[in-house]
């Protein structure tokens, strides 16, 4: 048998914060920040973005190839590599957790380099 509190009313009840932009993806920002820090021309030959959580947080997980190309490509290619660590990266609501290169080479005289990154929701 179940029983009801006669004086417990919608009042009672907690209410939760409201939860903001909660379907931005923090990719689009970052690929203009990664074309502006490799310079021109750059080109995006591919870029995917994938849900991520842990216990504690939660993000995004992006999948990124860039391609260089012109007569300092593989100046270009090289600077960003060698200044991935360091890096800020100004994206409102997250930050980057991890950016790091998986691959990278040349295909057609072109240099290019494959990047993943985790980005994190900033409470």
């Amino acid at each position: 048998m179940t029983s009801m509190d006669a004086h417990f009313g919608r009042a009672n009840l907690l209410r939760n914060k409201a939860i903001e932009r909660r379907g931005t993806d923090p990719l689009p920002l970052l690929l203009a920040q990664l074309l502006l820090r490799a310079g021109r021309p750059t080109v995006i030959d591919r870029a995917t973005s994938r849900p991520w959580a842990s216990a504690l947080f939660e993000g995004r997980r992006h999948a990124i190839r860039l391609r260089f190309s012109g007569p300092k490509a593989q100046d270009q290619k090289d600077r960003l590599i060698a200044g991935l660590d360091e890096a800020e990266w100004a994206l409102p609501g997250h930050f980057v957790a991890d950016i790091t290169v998986d691959a990278h080479g040349n295909a057609d005289d072109e240099p290019w380099v494959q990047l993943s990154a985790l980005t994190i929701r900033d409470w």
